[in-house]
C-alpha cells in the first residue's frame, strides 16, 4: 500500500475505485465497505483508494471538545488499512479551509481532479463537505457531469453487521474487551513506550512495565485487570507529524501468539496505596529483561476483574497470584 501525507502528493490514476471516512478502528463494519472498494476495483481493472484525514475532524472543528477519544491512532489505521489489502491511501490535513468546501468543490476539485475518481463508495448516509451538507443525492447529481459512477451500501447490509465505532468505545471504556473485539475483528491494542515506575510491582513480586502513550487522543480501556499478549516493537519509530504515520511495526490486526508474550496488564489510579495519577502497566509472565525506552504493544484479550482497594499490600499480593493463575487459564 502506498502511503501518500496530503492530496497534493497524490497524481491521478486511471480508473480509481475511492471511499472517504476516518475509518477509526477499521471495524467488521468498515471491512464490508473496504471488501466492496476491492471488488469493484478489479471489476474495471482500477486500483482503490482511501481518503482519509489527520487530525480528526472534531478536534479542528471542536477543539473545546477534549473528550474525544479515538480506537485507532493513525498509524494503527494504516497498518489494518494496509492488510485489508488497499492499494493507495491519502492522509490530508483536516482544517478549517478544507472543512469548508462546498459539497461540488470537495467533489470536483478532491474527487475528481485530485484522485481521478471513476467510482465511489460510500457508507450508508454519508456526508461531507461544507457543514456536512453534501450528500448521496449530490454525487448522484455531480456523477453525470464528472463522468464517475456511485455504489451506496445499502442500509439493510450496514444494519446486517449492527456495528459502529462508538458502540466500539462504550464496550472499550466500560471494560468490555470481549464485545469491543468481536466488533473490531480483532483484539484492541495500545502501543507505547515503557518508562520507570516506583517498581511497587517488583516488591509485591510482580514487576510491572509502565506504558506512555504518545497519543493522547488514543483511547484507554476502563479500570481493571486484563488478560494480553504483549508484543516487543523496538526502540525506535519514525513518525511523520504531518499524517501521524510512522514505521510502526505492530502485530495490530494479525496476533501471531507464538511471537508474543502472556501477560496481564492493569489501568487505574492504584487505589490500596491512594495513588493519584492513572497508570497503564503490565506484569510481562517469563520475563526479565530490561526494555526501558523501548516501545510494545499490548493486545487485549480478555478483562479478568474490576480495580479495587485493598486493606494491605498483602492482601493486594494474594489477589495477584489469583489475577495470574486466571489470567493463563483465558489466554489459554
Amino acid at each position: 500500500m502506498k502511503i501518500y501525507h496530503h492530496i497534493n502528493e497524490f497524481k491521478a490514476i486511471k480508473n480509481a475505485v475511492v471511499t472517504i471516512g476516518t475509518f477509526d478502528g477499521v471495524h467488521v463494519g468498515h471491512q464490508k465497505i473496504l471488501a466492496r472498494l476491492k471488488e469493484l476495483a478489479q471489476e474495471i481493472e482500477g486500483e482503490s483508494v482511501i481518503l482519509t484525514f489527520f487530525p480528526h475532524p472534531r478536534m479542528i472543528l471542536h477543539p473545546e471538545d477534549l473528550d474525544l477519544k479515538l480506537i485507532t491512532t493513525m498509524a494503527e489505521k494504516a497498518v489494518l488499512l494496509e492488510q485489508a489489502g488497499i492499494d493507495h491511501l491519502i492522509i490530508t490535513p483536516f482544517t478549517r479551509d478544507f472543512s469548508n468546501l462546498t459539497p461540488e468543490d470537495y467533489i470536483k476539485h478532491v474527487l475528481v481532479e485530485k484522485i481521478g475518481t471513476k467510482k465511489i463508495v460510500i457508507g450508508y448516509d454519508h456526508h461531507f463537505g461544507k457543514d456536512r451538507q453534501g450528500s448521496l443525492n449530490d454525487l448522484q447529481q455531480f456523477s453525470r457531469m464528472y463522468d464517475f459512477e456511485v455504489e451506496e451500501i445499502p442500509e439493510q447490509d450496514v444494519n446486517d453487521v449492527a456495528v459502529s465505532s462508538t458502540q466500539i468505545r462504550s464496550a472499550l471504556l466500560s471494560g468490555d474487551i470481549a464485545t469491543a473485539n468481536e466488533f473490531l475483528g480483532y483484539s484492541y491494542t495500545l502501543t507505547g513506550r515503557v518508562v520507570r515506575g516506583d517498581q511497587l510491582g517488583r516488591t509485591l513480586g510482580y514487576p510491572t512495565a509502565n506504558l506512555f502513550v504518545e497519543e493522547t487522543y488514543k483511547l484507554i480501556p476502563g479500570d481493571g485487570i486484563y488478560a494480553m499478549l504483549i508484543e516487543m516493537v523496538g526502540k525506535s519509530e519514525v513518525r511523520s507529524p504531518k499524517s501521524g504515520v510512522g514505521r510502526l511495526e505492530t502485530g495490530v490486526g494479525r496476533l501471531k501468539t507464538q511471537d508474543l508474550k502472556k501477560g496481564m496488564g492493569y489501568i487505574g489510579s492504584r487505589p490500596t496505596i491512594n495513588g493519584m495519577t492513572r497508570n497503564i502497566e503490565v506484569n510481562i509472565f517469563d520475563f526479565n529483561e530490561d526494555i526501558y525506552n523501548e516501545k510494545i504493544t499490548l493486545h487485549f484479550l480478555e478483562f479478568v476483574r474490576h480495580d479495587e482497594k485493598f486493606s494491605s499490600l498483602e492482601d493486594l499480593k494474594t489477589q495477584l497470584a489469583k489475577d495470574k493463575i486466571k489470567t493463563l487459564e483465558l489466554i489459554g
